[in-house]
């Protein structure tokens, strides 16, 4: 028995194939093993990685909008303090006059019910200690209001103009309950006269508080306050304060870090509010998060044992069946010599079969990758990527044979209104929408003609047309016209395009493309679901934009921030009226209208406001009227913005403190003469300036500067050591230094790249 066993052992170890075949065995079981093992430990810090970044910005995004409410309650306050009533109300002698107490409450009712997250707000004179509020009403003295002990936060604000804090007040049952709270200081001709409290309904104010994104996992988010006390939190984990001050104490001021508490493992994010200085602290039990990666590391080790016993298994068939077709090998070859019929004599009928099953697949997958690989060659020639006749000729040989000598055509097709349609569609389904339109169009009109497309990515899909029969019924603008009609029917949005010439011979096929593409630009002045023959373009002269870019910016900067909004929309219809009339070529037009937009994009950040957000990428997919239609609203409601500001006084003291910059952008000016030439003090201009531009005097002025060297940049040839004496700094070094900070690149760089941009537009 055991003789018998080695003999096997020995036939099987030295055979060749069932040599290979144990070894194989053996590897694939360390292979899977090892992948395993690697698997769990890379998985794990792949999901930790991944996961960690959408927390993070997930607390970003409930900070900003949290931010965002206490700006807008903070505006409230500043229209509080700002109010005649409440100045009267705070320096009568006679301070309980019904009228004006009456005025007072109902202002006070007109605001906060214009809000949804503000509960009340309060009055205090700091002289007579009476309040007025809403809905309480008005109180002679702070002992006979039901909630006076916040009048002592006096001390805490000292220097800062507002402070957002948590408090606790007695109900009615005489327990006792949290509420946040804004207060603001009330000063007159520099003196502290009253303070301005207002109340948040919890709730509300953190409505944006946002759950994990994997809503399996077992997370806990918090808000704490400068002293890390927690303010409001949520989530199904339940995290103790022992665990949070736990995780604050590992974190030391890190963003992310993996820690663990009581036997668990936990992965924490935080975010800290440069507003209000709250922290924002995300917390995930990581035990949730792995289980399914353990599961798999499990699976796979099962596997690998499995993979074992297949080995052995396979082994042990092999020698029972594997080896008889060789035997008939060796009895067919008999007859030749016997010295070349090698014991390990390999298994020609299973090379055989191989060779039959290996050249089959391979003609499969020929015809299921020669489409791709068709769509990628007009791509790679759409994108200058082959430019060589004779590579374009072997591969046009290889992967269109069918095809033949008649004329080929291009129609470039693109999704109207491009950023509309991300909008309505997911992301996961463009992909999808795109395929399907390659189908309607492979559908329709491949009974006439020869089509293949290509994704060009974005709104582009290039196809490919050649005619089956040489004098066909039908032209291809027709076939183009009819196929994108039914789009909107099926898929419920728009396409247009642009069709080319004919042409002989696939060495013109970039020509060709280029005809497309030009002709589908003029979709910006013939509107939506449209197919535009090169024909019908290319007798077209359209006249060169001449017009003084900088001049028109500069006027409609004026107008907008002057409040002259009318006069802006006629300077902004003029210039299009312009455009329309001269018909502008396409390319122009869309550079022209996407420095309006980055125009009211500056002059929008005074104001903090979310903006058109129109490029040139999302223009070029739009109609004029849709891209007009857009740059009107902004300036209407840009205009309207600044036009409320002029009834401010100060905001008519900060306009003269800027003009004052702007003339003296070279010269080394300091705060204080800044503040005399307004006509007030030092101080008092930083706080008004503060509280109507939302910058410092200092910080407003390094932006005019920068934009001047922004300007200086582009339009002249000065070296930058002299674009920066110009915008007053004496070393070239400090002002590099600067312009990175705000700009987030050097100033020769921007130079270079916008300069490069501005010519390719010219070239286009």
């Amino acid at each position: 028995m055991t003789l018998s066993f080695l003999k096997w052992l020995k036939f099987n170890v030295t055979n060749t194939q069932t040599r290979l075949l144990l070894i194989l065995t053996v590897v694939v079981f360390m292979i899977i093993i090892a992948v395993g093992m690697t698997t769990y430990y890379s998985s794990k810090s792949v999901l930790q990685q991944e996961l960690s970044e959408p927390q993070h910005q997930m607390l970003r995004i409930s900070m900003n909008d949290i931010d965002e409410v206490i700006r807008e309650s903070d505006q409230i306050a500043v229209k509080i303090a700002l109010n005649s009533n409440v100045y009267r109300f705070l320096t009568n002698e006679v301070q309980g006059s019904y009228r004006n107490i009456t005025e007072l409450v109902q202002f006070l009712e007109t605001l906060i019910s214009s809000t949804s997250f503000i509960k009340s707000a309060y009055i205090f004179d700091m002289n007579r200690e009476s309040i007025v509020a809403f809905p309480q009403g008005y109180s002679s003295s702070k002992v006979n209001f039901p909630d006076s002990d916040w009048v002592s936060v006096a001390d805490e604000l000292e220097e800062r103009p507002m402070l957002v804090k948590q408090r606790e007040i007695s109900t009615s049952s005489g327990a006792s309950m949290p509420q946040i709270t804004l207060y603001r200081k009330i000063m007159i001709t520099g003196e502290l006269k009253g303070i301005i409290a207002v109340n948040f309904k919890t709730e509300e104010m953190f409505e944006h508080m946002l759950l994990s994104s994997v809503s399996d996992l077992d997370s806990h988010r918090f808000i704490l306050d400068t002293n890390n006390q927690p303010l409001y939190d949520l989530g199904n984990y339940a995290v103790g304060e022992e665990a949070v001050s736990h995780v604050l104490t590992q974190l030391d001021g890190e963003k992310l870090g993996e820690f663990k508490h009581e036997g668990k493992l936990l992965l924490a994010s935080q975010t800290i509010s440069p507003y209000t200085g709250w922290r924002y602290l995300s917390v995930i039990s990581q035990d949730s998060l792995l289980a399914n990666a353990q599961k798999i590391r499990n699976i796979v080790f099962i596997v690998s044992l499995l993979a074992l016993v297949a080995g052995a298994v396979t082994i042990t068939v092999y020698n029972a069946a594997a080896f008889r077709p060789v035997r008939r090998m060796r009895q067919l070859l008999s007859g030749y010599d016997q010295e070349r019929i090698h014991p390990e004599q390999i298994d020609l009928e299973k090379i055989t079969g191989e060779l039959l099953t290996d050249h089959a697949q391979q003609a499969i997958n020929l015809r299921q990758t020669l489409p791709e690989a068709s769509s990628k060659f007009l791509t790679d020639i759409y994108n200058g990527h082959m430019t060589g006749s004779r590579e374009i000729s072997e591969k046009w040989c290889r992967y269109f044979k069918d095809w033949s000598d008649e004329p080929l055509s291009i129609a470039m097709l693109s999704i109207d209104n491009y950023k509309a349609w991300c909008e309505n569609f997911t992301k996961s389904d463009h992909s999808l929408l795109k395929f399907a339109i390659g189908n309607i169009i492979a559908e329709l009109l491949s009974g006439q003609w020869r089509v293949l497309s290509a994704d060009l990515g974005r709104d582009r899909m290039l196809v490919m047309l050649q005619p089956l029969h040489s004098g066909g019924s039908k032209s291809i603008t027709t076939a183009i016209r009819e196929t994108i009609g039914m789009i909107p029917r099926l898929l419920k949005f728009q396409v247009s395009s642009g069709v080319s010439g004919g042409h002989d011979g696939f060495m013109r096929l970039q020509r060709a493309m280029h005809e497309a593409e030009s002709a589908l630009d003029y979709r910006f002045y013939r509107g939506y679901e449209r197919v535009i023959s090169f024909d019908e373009i290319s007798g077209l002269q359209p006249t060169e934009n001449t017009l003084e870019e900088h001049e028109f910016m500069t006027q409609l900067t004026e107008t907008v921030e002057a409040g002259r909004g009318e006069e802006a929309l006629r300077t902004f219809d003029k210039i299009v009226g312009r455009m329309t009339h001269e018909q502008w070529h396409p390319s122009s037009a869309l550079a022209f209208l996407e420095a309006v937009a980055a125009t009211l994009e500056r002059i929008r950040q005074k104001r903090e406001t979310e903006g058109c957000g129109l490029e040139m990428v999302d223009m070029r997919t739009m109609h004029l009227e849709a891209v007009c239609e857009v740059l009107r609203s902004q300036i209407e409601g840009l205009a309207d913005w600044f036009g409320s500001l002029m009834l401010s006084k100060d905001f008519i003291l900060c306009q003269q403190m800027i003009t004052f910059m702007n003339k003296h952008l070279e010269d080394p000016v300091s705060i204080q003469e800044i503040a005399e030439h307004a006509g007030i003090g030092s101080s008092l201009a930083s706080q008004l300036f503060k509280q109507e531009m939302g910058d410092t005097i200092h910080g407003y002025f390094t932006k005019l500067r920068m934009e001047r060297a922004c300007e200086l940049l582009l339009d002249t040839d000065y070296r930058i050591s002299e674009i920066a004496t110009m915008v007053g700094y004496q070393h070239e070094n400090s002002f590099i230094r600067v312009y990175r900070k705000y700009k987030d690149i050097t100033p020769g760089k921007y130079r270079e790249i916008m300069r490069s941009r501005r010519g390719v537009l010219r070239e286009s």
